[in-house]
């Protein structure tokens, strides 16, 4: 097992997508610097001034990098403690060398475990390892000390892994939540496949009886097929990608719709007033899409009733267009600052991507949340009959 988890730790990939500069480094550099030029100005004592002021440069721009090439960058930053460990041992001023600038390293040993691969971990650890060993030999203090300063050197580190392994669940459940939401739109998409090839086969059935006698009936019979299938083929397209788990036993009900908004903003027991407005040809959307607008509208909804701080009314607005539906979804409470999407809206994101559509949340311009979605609409203006209501 411990060879397993070795082999597993050796093996893991680098997180996706490392952000190369941010405001922080630059900031970070300049307090690193402004201490190696503090230091060196009003501290009286410095061994090897010049080669300590070089070197504490040299620590404070290495930092720069440390996201995307966390090993090379602890490389360079211990092996040249090694190195100047090493030409002070030969030299022999009696002190060590260097600025108490130089704890910027700290920056260095964090990053390592958060953004560097398996493999990179390891040998960038040797390295630490190895550095700290060889200065703690040098050093004549205590061993408490010693120890103190080990575990004070490697504690940016297993801060560094824990936020790894946070975000690294966190992507977990995303994709926990991206998979449940293609599932549910593809049972919604094969009952509604289900019903077109259906009555595909019982319009072929009865133009093969007419073919016969009446011919021009079988003509007609042989138009509604093919006009079935170009239906089933447009629902079929919106599968992809979307797996269906066979082993979840598919809704009974049909999925609810916007002709359910109705019913749903009326909820009793809501403490937000809520303005429904509809607006255009909304009978005839697909099946997915229907479907979709009813969950933008009940998420969103649902968010602005927990969430919404100081808020008084949630405005709906859902208008149909030729080519697309368009959902806006917002209240009038307080800027709040939230955060990144939960699981919720990721969801919701996944879904409008998979029908080739878009979705953005972010606060309103003047106040509160806003949620705005646009869906294709597909075939449906081009003859698709109205679905019932429910």
């Amino acid at each position: 097992m411990l060879r397993d988890d070795l082999q597993t730790l050796w093996t893991e990939p680098r997180p996706p997508d490392p952000p190369a500069r941010v405001w922080r480094d630059w900031a970070l550099l300049a307090v690193g610097l402004g201490g190696v030029v503090a230091e060196a100005a009003l501290r009286e004592h410095v061994v090897w001034r010049p080669v300590a002021v070089v070197f504490g440069v040299w620590l404070c721009v290495l930092p720069l990098w440390r996201r995307t090439r966390p090993l090379a960058m602890v490389e360079l930053a211990f092996g040249s403690v090694i190195l100047l460990q090493v030409a002070t041992l030969v030299a022999a001023p009696g002190e060590s060398v260097g600025l108490i600038a130089g704890v910027i390293v700290l920056a260095l040993v964090y990053a390592l475990p958060r953004w560097g691969s398996g493999r990179e971990v390891v040998l960038g650890g040797a390295w630490i390892v190895a550095a700290c060993t060889l200065s703690t030999a040098m050093d004549d203090t205590p061993v408490v000390e010693k120890v103190a300063a080990f575990v004070f050197l490697l504690v940016p580190g297993v801060i560094g892994a824990a936020v790894r392994f946070r975000g690294t669940a966190r992507e977990r459940l995303l994709d926990q939540v991206r998979s449940r939401e293609r599932e549910q739109l593809a049972r919604e998409l094969h009952d509604t496949v289900a019903h077109h090839v259906s009555a595909m086969v019982i319009i072929a059935q009865a133009g093969r009886v007419l073919a016969t006698t009446e011919p021009s009936a079988a003509v007609t019979a042989l138009e509604g097929v093919e006009e079935e299938g170009a239906r089933t083929l447009e629902e079929m397209r919106a599968m992809v990608a979307a797996l269906r788990d066979r082993g979840v036993g598919a809704e009974l009900a049909p999925p609810a719709g916007v002709g359910d908004l109705e019913r749903l903003v009326r909820a009793p027991g809501s403490r937000l007033r809520v303005d429904l407005g509809l607006e255009g040809e909304l009978d005839a959307l697909p099946p997915a899409v229907d479907a979709a607008v009813f969950r933008i509208v009940q998420e969103s909804v649902t968010n602005a009733m927990r969430h919404a701080v100081d808020a008084t009314e949630v405005v709906v607005r859902v208008s149909a267009e030729r080519h697309a539906v368009r959902v806006s979804v917002r209240d009038d409470g307080r800027p709040t600052g939230r955060g990144r999407d939960g699981y919720g809206l990721t969801g919701l994101r996944e879904r409008a991507t998979l029908l080739g559509g878009t979705l953005r949340a972010g606060p309103g311009t003047d106040q509160g949340w806003r949620v705005e979605a646009e869906l294709p609409r597909g075939r449906s203006e081009s003859g698709d009959h109205p679905r019932p209501r429910r």
